[in-house]
């Protein structure tokens, strides 16, 4: 495969979404995030999630002409309806209002509800965080993993991220999924007909399976155990019962055309480091930065990804052969 610039990448997913109806605004939104995660490695979040969502938006599950609405609710809460639309423009709505509401309140959150998958949440709060902010983000997901004790799935694999601005340096950026891994990595195993290692999911059975469509039917397994499902259910309750949104187990998947859209969630928390009665957090930052870069082998969260970024941005990016040979090269 030949890679390609990643202004010709995202040029080209943003056609294929165009073409098959979404507005010009929507189809960007979503190109920007899908090839952004392609570029970070993280495939499950980027060009894999092109076909599942044409399914979604060509069957009306998506509305992909929908324009998502900011209300500023109290001083420090926006509420943004997402319209059942695809989740990226209200994001992008979102991100664009918090730093202002931020710099006046000290802390600001902003409850997305009638969303859809929300990607690679790392870089949604990387951009608040270069704004000299600290930020994380909460998104649940259609129902995927069990509770403790439990067999039938009731909580989402339910993303968080985290970001924080270093002096002098890219920001701190944590993103993690709180199943063993993201659900989207099964997705991709799924389409290229390849197993999954053992430990990531269990069939509808309740048994450990390496068969990434079994897995896909049955749950994932939860993070820590116990205690990911606990926060599982954190996030339940910040992305979900906070916004107004579906919980897991009345969403719809993001993975087809059935049922109506899956009206999911996601929360956004923003805070101005200098609002909280001293100058230091950048010094205090940096040193806890440093202490755990003094360590032999010991990196930053995030180091891969920004790495892999760099490298896209000099060389490009492989467009997947298939979604070529279907939609025409970029």
């Amino acid at each position: 495969m030949t890679a390609v610039p990643l202004d010709r990448a995202r040029a080209w997913v943003a056609r294929i979404f165009a073409d098959h109806g979404a507005s010009p605004e929507a189809a960007r939104s979503v190109a920007a995030a899908l090839v952004g995660a392609e570029a970070e490695g993280l495939k499950g979040h980027g060009l894999s999630r092109i076909p599942t969502y044409l399914v979604m938006l060509t069957s009306g599950k998506i509305d992909g002409k929908a324009v998502p609405k900011a209300t500023r609710v109290r001083a420090a809460t926006l509420a943004v309806d997402a319209a059942n639309g695809f989740a990226y423009p209200a994001v992008d709505l979102a991100l664009g209002e918090l730093p202002a509401i931020v710099r006046e309140t000290g802390i600001a959150a902003a409850a997305i509800s009638r969303s859809n998958h929300a990607g690679a949440l790392g870089s949604h709060v990387e951009k608040l965080a270069d704004a000299g902010l600290i930020a994380l983000f909460f998104a649940n997901t259609p129902e995927a993993i069990a509770p403790a004790g439990g067999t039938k799935a009731v909580y989402g694999t339910n993303p968080i991220a985290f970001a924080c601005p270093l002096p002098g340096r890219p920001a701190i950026v944590v993103d993690l999924a709180l199943s063993t891994v993201a659900r989207g990595n099964i997705v991709a195993a799924n389409q290229k007909g390849e197993p999954i290692p053992e430990g990531w999911a269990l069939d509808s059975d309740g048994n450990p399976t390496t068969d990434a469509a079994k897995a896909l039917k049955g749950t994932m397994v939860a993070l820590g155990g116990a205690k990911g499902t606990a926060l599982a259910l954190m996030v339940e309750v910040l992305a979900a019962a906070l916004t107004g949104a579906h919980l897991a187990f009345e969403a719809s998947s993001f993975l087809d055309d059935k049922g109506p859209p899956p009206g999911t969630g996601q929360t956004i928390l923003a805070i101005d480091p200098s609002g909280f009665g001293h100058a230091g957090f950048g010094e205090r930052i940096a040193t806890l930065a440093g202490a755990i870069e003094a360590q032999a082998g010991a990196r930053l969260p995030g180091q891969r990804r920004l790495k892999l970024r760099q490298k896209a941005e000099a060389d490009g990016i492989a467009l997947p052969a298939d979604l070529v040979a279907k939609f025409g090269a970029a």
